[in-house]
Order: structure tokens, then C-alpha cells, then sequence
């Protein structure tokens, strides 16, 4: 490793197995490295036989674990950043310690591998090309719904970090401010033994959640599919997609439904081929009827 140089290195969200070569080397490689939790990480350098130093730095310390850092790094010593699972920053601390090490002149190498927002969105089923990290929501009721009431007009896709005792609050929440007819994927322990996906529209998720003890249990990441270009009448995609449906095809019924609604075209898209499909299959029946 070169001295001087701070790593902020990925590790596991979950499998302790999900870790790069490149990680691992670089681990047992440096002088020290500094982590949010020394026992956690402690258990998966030994699960990988690395015995490089561990120091601490959290929330609570950084500020002057930093400033200690910085000066090992300027006299030569090579140090790697890690959280307690996934990427370092991300809702996690270790930002100041990185600023301090760029304006001290130093190098930053990041070296990438798991994180709970691409892994969340890659298996959501909701739209991608765009999308917003919102981090935790604010803890406090009145706050949590203004904060909603604000992102429920954003049209990217929303990815949400939220912890499992305050999941139905912020569901219900969620259905108030943008929408029953909203699509929604909350992934639960990702990447672990018990991992879970409920997807659907508001409505179902909330009724799949309360249906699931083990929902409120564990790591929990939040995707929403945004508020499309003009969300005028959000929880009334089944009417208007009714009244376009009627008038143009499906595909752009669908397209035009998700812009005034919000609500994602694909699923639009389904729900009125299988009304579709229903319709030709009663007619077929109502012709078979009458010939016998």
C-alpha cells in the first residue's frame, strides 16, 4: 500500500462472503484501520485471517480521531475507512475524516463493492435512470410527514433508509402524502438469511407488512417510484386510466396515466392488458354460450 493514503473500502451489507478480492488485500495490507464498530469488524477480519489494527471512529469521536488520523496519514502511514456494513459515508460517518484528509492534501482511493441503495434498487422492479438517496427519515412524526409532503413531488425513484420500529408509521405515512397507488418495494435484511421483498402499490405493501410479523424485524431499505412529470391527481390512476384507456392504446393510456398520476407505467401498462384480457375472455364465453 502507498503511505500516506486513506482507503474507504466496502464491505458486506450482510454475506460475509460479498467482498471484494481488491478489499481484502488492502485490508491486510495497510498500517490501521479505522471502523464505526472495532467488534464487528473484528469478525470479519478474522473470518478472512486479517489481523491489521483497528481504531475507532463513530459519531461520537470523529471529529478528534480525525485529526489523529490525518497527522498518521501525513507521516507516511497508509489507514482504511470502513463502517459496519457496505459503503463508508453512506449514512454512515467517516465524512469529516475525508475532508480533513483532501485538505490536508492527501490521497483518497476509494475502493467500491456493496451498498444497500444499488443492491435495494437492482431488484425493486421500479425505474432506475434516476433516482434520489434520501437517507433516514426525520424520527419525529410531524417532521417524517412534512419531509414527505415535500418528496412526494419529486419524479425521481426515492431510496429511503428506515429503521424497523417506525416501518408502518412511515408506510401509512407514505400512502397519506403521495398516494395509495404509489409503487413501492421495501427490501428487509438484504443479502442475509431472512431476506425479504414486499412490492406493490402502497396498499398492498402496508397489507403485506401488517400481515408479516417478521417485517418490523432487521435492516430495512425503502424504494419509491417517483411522482412522474405531473403528479395532479395522485390516487386516482385506476379512473384515469379507465377514461384513457378507452380512447387511446394501451402503451400510451399507460404513459399518459403514470405522468398525471405518478403511478408507475409499466404496472399501469399490466393492469389495463389484464382488464383487457378479462374483457376478450368474457365476450369469447358469452359467443361459446350462445352457439351450444
Amino acid at each position: 500500500m502507498t503511505g500516506g493514503t486513506l482507503y474507504v473500502v466496502a464491505t458486506p451489507i450482510g454475506n460475509l462472503s460479498d467482498i471484494t478480492l481488491r478489499a481484502l488485500e488492502v485490508l491486510a495490507a495497510v498500517d490501521i484501520i479505522a471502523a464505526e464498530d472495532t467488534r464487528r469488524s473484528r469478525g470479519l477480519l478474522d473470518r478472512h485471517g486479517i489481523d491489521t489494527p483497528l481504531i475507532s471512529l463513530h459519531e461520537h469521536n470523529e471529529d478528534e480521531r480525525s485529526a489523529e488520523l490525518v497527522a498518521r496519514l501525513a507521516d507516511g502511514a497508509s489507514v482504511a475507512l470502513v463502517s459496519d456494513a457496505g459503503t463508508p459515508l453512506i449514512s454512515d460517518p467517516g465524512y469529516r475524516l475525508v475532508s480533513a484528509a483532501h485538505d490536508a492534501g492527501l490521497r483518497v482511493v476509494p475502493i467500491p463493492g456493496a451498498s444497500a441503495v444499488p443492491a435495494a434498487l437492482s431488484v425493486a422492479g421500479i425505474a432506475t435512470d434516476r433516482f434520489v438517496f434520501e437517507g433516514f427519515l426525520p424520527a419525529r412524526a410531524n417532521r417524517r410527514r412534512e419531509r414527505l409532503e415535500l418528496l412526494a413531488r419529486e419524479p425521481r425513484t426515492l431510496v429511503i433508509f428506515e429503521a424497523p420500529h417506525r416501518l408502518r408509521a412511515t408506510l401509512a405515512d407514505m400512502r397519506e402524502s403521495m398516494g395509495a397507488s404509489r409503487m413501492v418495494t421495501v427490501a428487509r435484511e438484504l443479502t442475509k438469511h431472512f431476506e425479504t421483498f414486499y412490492r406493490g402499490s402502497l396498499d398492498q405493501v402496508i397489507e403485506a407488512v401488517e400481515a408479516d410479523r417478521a417485517a418490523t424485524k432487521g435492516e430495512l431499505v425503502i424504494v419509491v417510484a417517483g411522482a412522474g412529470e405531473s403528479p395532479v391527481l395522485a390516487g386516482d390512476s385506476e379512473k384515469v386510466l379507465e377514461i384513457l384507456g378507452n380512447e387511446l392504446p394501451p402503451r400510451q393510456a399507460a404513459r399518459l396515466a403514470a405522468r398525471l398520476t405518478g403511478a408507475d407505467a409499466r404496472e399501469l401498462y399490466r393492469r389495463l392488458a389484464d382488464a383487457r384480457s378479462g374483457r376478450d375472455d368474457d365476450a369469447d364465453s358469452g359467443s361459446l354460450g350462445g352457439g351450444s
